[in-house]
């Protein structure tokens, strides 16, 4: 195990454990601006390419599931490996959180799409209310650490679900 983890991890801190290619996007959280966006980014073009796979709704929300339980382990190596609670370059919670709004608010087309996408990087970037009680919940190393990553991305995906139903609904 790496004593002395880098700050900004590379490609080498990338391809050293399985855990870290996940909880870093596959290479998204490398991005030395905005990992998150990044990350989001990368979401939205897997989320497209992975609906022509699956043929059936209930496919890609077992996916997100075992993405969820996967990224949690990833989560919680790839923090402890780098020495960092919370670290920006993980961006798996974003990927998984965002999948989670594309798939239950679908079908939408590109602007529809596009909206879901820049009211979910608001609602993870601004962290405005329950955001941020979500982010202070679970903080630390650990298991408990690690959903705490991943938790308030789940919170921001609710509240971008909340305003495009409401949107919808008026």
């Amino acid at each position: 195990m790496n004593t002395a983890p880098p700050l900004r991890p590379g490609p080498r801190f990338l391809l050293a454990h399985p855990a870290h290619c996940i909880a870093l996007g596959f290479g998204a959280g490398l991005s030395p601006k905005a990992p998150g966006t990044v990350g989001t980014l990368w979401a939205w073009l897997a989320f497209g390419l992975l609906q022509a796979w699956f043929a059936a709704p209930w496919q890609m929300g077992l996916l997100i599931a075992f993405s969820t339980l996967g990224g949690w382990w990833a989560c919680t190596v790839t923090a402890r490996h780098m020495g960092v609670a919370d670290p920006g370059a993980i961006v798996w919670d974003e990927v998984v959180a965002f999948w989670l709004v594309l798939w239950l608010a679908m079908p939408m087309g590109f602007w529809g799409q596009f909206a879901a996408f820049a009211l979910f990087r608001f609602f993870d970037a601004a962290k405005p209310g329950p955001v941020a009680w979500a982010d202070s919940l679970f903080k630390g190393f650990g298991w408990r650490g690690g959903w705490g990553i991943l938790f308030d991305d789940f919170v921001a995906a609710f509240c971008t679900l909340l305003v495009i139903a409401l949107w919808r609904f008026w």
